[in-house]
């Protein structure tokens, strides 16, 4: 195993915004509580053992959500140990994705619970507790029912609605069916269709479903899966309810602080008037009016708070320092930041979810016989190609000293001319001159590239390989593929070598 680091700016894969954010950067400064640096979070422990959390409530319906699932020892002492006020959580979360989705949903948890880890190192007088949140009643079941496999799309047509825990699981045999014919023979398959045969079989609905099977790959490590979609956690949240559908008492201060934000970066989320839906049988509805005080009082369950208050909700009902997500969450929490000050909550330390690049021996081989570093795989196949050729040509096709001449040459030109428009004029011949040895350069190269046919193949089955239809690896391939070659060592050996305080992307070499 290898590990290479490369900054998130060189991937050319991340927005101007992270990049930001991990440099710390002073327009960012008013939107979080503190930047994810060990020494702040002894800060937000402060803080946030200040804030009143009902534990015991939380210890119950965790108890409640997880009795009919086999837990670690490891994970059953954490829900106990959030008894204490000295027991803090670290979170994640995700959508309920079908055999977990895309390679970023493994990194999220993994990042979670590393972090647990070194927080436990630097503050041995307290408790960290991974937690997973499940998106239970997200609706966007399209995002959730594929994933890609060895060029292949394995998907979930189903027609139910409403909240995506609540999708029963009747027609996905024959989906396991199909999984097995695409996955062939492999020394570790007969393991992980007994994984999912367990997982989405023996289930009722996605949510059992989910909560079952990372459990199964995470649950040695002490992950706590919690529910969102309760009762009696949302009763803790009936205040927030009553004030933005009854007073429309949110939108305004979310709105005013999403402004600020936009004058420097794109804005995630769209703020609303009213930001909850209303769940019933298999719907999930925006709520534009209509709701009465007494519905809120007795009936919270039915109330789902949208992508800009289930921060609020989550921070309300556990004792959370600090939330791990990718870029798009990190953006959307920072719309919130007043809104965590006006309700006198905490605002967790926001931390950037591992990134990696998983290579395997073989193909690292064959790309640095190329003449290639590692780094060297995010630039686009077109400048890999170009940049090979220009190496290895024997004959001189680069014509950038040419360039260099030639522009001297019209300097020189141009020093004896004093006239203005002749000026100009010699300026917009050179132009046409660096297009034309541009041009000649394109061509040149073209011809090499023929000789250079094996090479340039080798180039592009590489990079269609790490970058499958040109999306980052993790944002499209499953741990499937992985598990399948290395077994239980693979989610193992991401834990060994992903810190989620590391600014830098990963490459690692299987």
């Amino acid at each position: 195993m290898l590990k290479y680091k490369i900054s998130y700016k060189d991937t050319h894969c991340f927005s101007k915004f992270i990049i930001d954010y991990l440099n710390k950067d002073e327009k960012l400064k008013s939107f979080v509580n503190h930047f994810p640096e060990l020494e702040n979070f002894g800060r937000q422990i402060v803080e946030k053992r200040s804030h009143e959390i009902d534990r015991g409530v939380l210890v119950e319906v965790l108890e409640k959500q997880n009795q009919s699932f086999n837990l670690s020892d490891l994970s059953q002492e954490n829900i106990d140990l959030l008894k204490l006020d000295t027991t803090f959580s670290v979170t994640t979360g995700h959508q309920l994705c079908l055999f977990t989705g895309p390679l970023y949903f493994i990194y999220k948890i993994i990042s979670t619970i590393n972090l647990c880890d070194q927080l436990k190192v630097r503050y041995p007088s307290n408790n960290f507790i991974p937690v997973f949140w499940m998106a239970t009643e997200d609706h966007d079941f399209e995002e959730i029912n594929h994933i890609h496999l060895f060029g292949n799309k394995i998907e979930w047509n189903n027609k139910q609605h409403g909240a995506v825990g609540e999708i029963n699981l009747d027609d996905l045999d024959s989906l396991i069916s199909e999984l097995k014919i695409v996955l062939g023979a492999h020394k570790n398959i007969d393991k992980l269709i007994l994984l999912f045969e367990q997982t989405y079989l023996n289930h009722n609905n996605l949510a059992d479903a989910t909560r079952y099977l990372v459990n199964e790959l995470f649950g040695e490590y002490g992950l706590v899966i919690i529910d969102g979609n309760d009762r009696d956690l949302k009763r803790q949240f009936i205040p927030q309810i009553s004030k933005d559908i009854l007073e429309r008492g949110f939108a305004p201060i979310i709105q005013q602080c999403s402004d600020r934000l936009s004058k420097d970066y794109k804005v995630q989320a769209f703020v609303r008037n009213i930001n909850f839906f209303r769940l019933s049988d298999n719907k999930r509805e925006l709520i534009t009016g209509g709701v009465a005080e007494k519905e809120i009082r007795e009936n919270p369950e039915r109330f789902s708070p949208n992508v800009l208050l289930r921060p609020l909700y989550q921070e309300v009902i556990l004792p959370n320092i600090a939330y791990i997500g990718g870029e798009s969450e990190i953006a959307y929490w920072m719309q919130l930041k007043t809104v965590f000050e006006q309700e006198r909550t905490p605002f967790p330390l926001l931390v950037l979810r591992n990134s990696a690049l998983l290579i395997d021996k073989s193909k690292q081989y064959k790309f640095e016989k190329l003449g290639f570093k590692l780094e060297d795989l995010f630039l686009s196949e077109a400048k890999l190609s170009k940049r090979y050729v220009l190496a290895h040509s024997n004959q001189k096709i680069s014509l950038e000293d040419d360039k260099k001449k030639l522009a001297l040459l019209y300097e020189d030109l141009a020093s004896k001319i004093s006239e203005s428009s002749l000026q100009n004029s010699t300026k917009a011949q050179l132009q046409k001159q660096f297009s034309f040895l541009d041009k000649l350069q394109e061509k040149l190269i073209r011809a090499e590239k023929k000789k250079s046919e094996n090479a340039i193949n080798q180039i592009t089955k590489i990079k269609k390989h790490l970058f499958p239809n040109n999306y980052l690896q993790e944002r499209y391939d499953n741990y499937i593929s992985y598990y399948l070659d290395d077994g239980d060592n693979f989610i193992k050996t991401l834990k060994n070598n992903l810190d989620p305080l590391c600014p830098n992307f990963v490459i690692l070499t299987l």
